[in-house]
């Protein structure tokens, strides 16, 4: 690796390279798939390249291959200055990077105990069978989809100051889907950055969420619809997540912020002339931007322009203090040292500014979910994500769940269906008045966060605990009203 590093580093400074940074990077992939508790399909995939990214004469130049040998590399690095001065004379703002320290001989391994390729695939398949078996044997329960994705991450990141860093990430995604007849009901297990030990029983209770699925099934399956109006909301973390996914996360990007995703995935209503001064939500509101998190999948070392890994504050007492950067961005907005949002999930792509983990923090000493719902004298308990829309500025939305549970005086009355949940993203976080205590809180995220053209795809996590929202718009998705 240090061989083909080296070679790229030099030729790209021999040609006048301002900057530049190499990056090895192999991507295992494996995906499993049972109907019925029977292996219906199970893909492979695996990536090797190294990129080379230069700064020239103030000027990007980027360029990858698959082929790994120190003549390779060292052509790579002409091909990006190459680049470089091409697109030089159309740069309009000098690319100039953010301060970094030198992190030398650096070696990051993300927190699991069990690699999960290192299972016979025969282990794997009957674990996933032996959760189907079971659910198949409920009343009820007519078919049982089930699903693993894990993940192998290995990455050699150096770059012209000196910094040398060495990664490996692991992360599983599994997921059952019970189904009677129309109805169906996924397991709230989330997506998380452990090895196979997460499928047996440490991080997550298997054996109590497959005893109480086809319960739920059965009486989310025979629930009234609900009438269309304005509730109290008490939200858990397993649907929470991807309201901050879509309404904080994606709208404080910064490189979305500046109009760079326009074309695709839209700008944000969050606007760099006011940081510091828009009101996000309620005072209770404490939203960080954390590449630390255990066990979250967007937790590094470092990220892929050198930048150790930190926590942030992106909205405090509800007010909008930080963005997400990249080195660029954070020089040329003066915001200082980058916070380490550079990914790229292959060695054939740039990074670009994507997510850390985005959570809301629990309040210290605060309430249980019991003590939420029994602050509620006519509401919904929301449970488990389902669908969402939101708009281009990341303002207007309405969200789904798996489970709605209607609050009556204090208590859970059985459960409703067609709900979805509406609002403008600084109401619905002006709503908030009452945050869970840790107890509560869980890091749930998806595998397959999209951005870029041509697109990338990032893992995330977004915790949560769970919390009280007032008089909250919800719509009866079957009426549309």
């Amino acid at each position: 690796m240090r061989a083909l590093a080296d070679a790229a580093l030099e030729r790209a400074v021999a040609l006048g390279a301002d900057h530049a940074d190499v990056r090895l990077q192999r991507m295992r992939q494996q995906t499993l798939r049972l109907r019925d508790g029977a292996l219906e399909s199970a893909r492979d995939g695996e990536e090797l390249g190294l990129a080379v990214r230069v700064v020239h004469d103030g000027a990007w130049g980027f360029a990858s291959g698959t082929t790994c040998t120190v003549a390779a590399a060292a052509e790579l690095a002409e091909r990006a200055v190459g680049v470089a001065r091409l697109g030089g004379a159309l740069s309009r703002v000098p690319a100039v990077l953010a301060p970094e320290p030198v992190h030398a001989d650096a070696v990051w391994v993300s927190d699991y105990d069990v690699d999960p390729f290192a299972v016979p695939l025969a282990e794997r398949v009957e674990r996933l069978a032996q959760l189907s078996r079971r659910l198949l044997a409920a009343d009820g329960v007519d078919h049982v989809d089930a699903s693993l994705v894990q993940v192998l991450e290995n990455k050699h990141y150096a770059d012209t100051a000196g910094t040398t860093t060495t990664q490996q990430r692991v992360r599983l995604h599994p997921e059952l889907v019970a189904i009677a007849g129309p109805a169906s009901m996924r397991t709230l297990a989330p997506p998380a950055g452990r090895g196979w030990e997460y499928m047996t029983g440490t991080g997550w209770d298997w054996d109590a969420e497959i005893d109480a699925l086809p319960a739920l099934l059965r009486e989310h399956a025979a629930a009234p619809s609900v009438e269309a109006g304005r509730y109290d909301l008490v939200i858990h973390p397993s649907n929470l997540w991807l309201t901050i996914h879509e309404s904080i996360a994606h709208a404080t990007e910064l490189d979305r912020v500046l109009g760079h995703e326009a074309a695709f995935a839209g700008t944000s209503f969050a606007t760099f002339d006011q940081l510091g001064t828009l009101r996000y939500g309620s005072p209770l509101m404490h939203v960080t931007g954390d590449r630390t998190a255990p066990h979250g999948l967007a937790t590094v070392g470092y990220d892929d322009e050198g930048v150790a890994a930190q926590a942030f504050d992106i909205v405090r007492d509800g007010v909008l203090v930080g963005y997400q950067l990249d080195r660029q961005m954070a020089q040329t907005r003066a915001l200082g040292r980058s916070n380490g949002c550079a990914y790229a999930d292959s060695a054939q792509r740039a990074p670009l500014q994507r997510m850390p983990n985005v959570s809301l923090r629990p309040a210290p000493g605060g309430p249980s979910t019991e003590e939420l719902i029994g602050r509620v004298e006519r509401g919904i308990y929301v449970v488990g994500n389902a669908s969402w829309s939101i708009d281009m500025q990341r303002l207007n939305f309405q969200f789904t769940g798996q489970q709605f549970h209607r609050i009556q005086d204090g208590r859970l009355a059985g459960q409703l269906r067609d709900v979805a949940y509406q609002a403008t993203t600084t109401d619905f976080w002006a709503s908030l008045e009452a945050v869970g205590g840790p107890e509560t809180y869980m890091l749930c995220g998806t595998i397959a966060c999209g951005k870029g053209q041509p697109g990338q795809a990032a893992a995330v996590s977004h915790g949560s605990p769970s919390a009280l929202f007032r008089g909250v718009n919800v719509l009866n998705t079957r009426a549309g009203a």
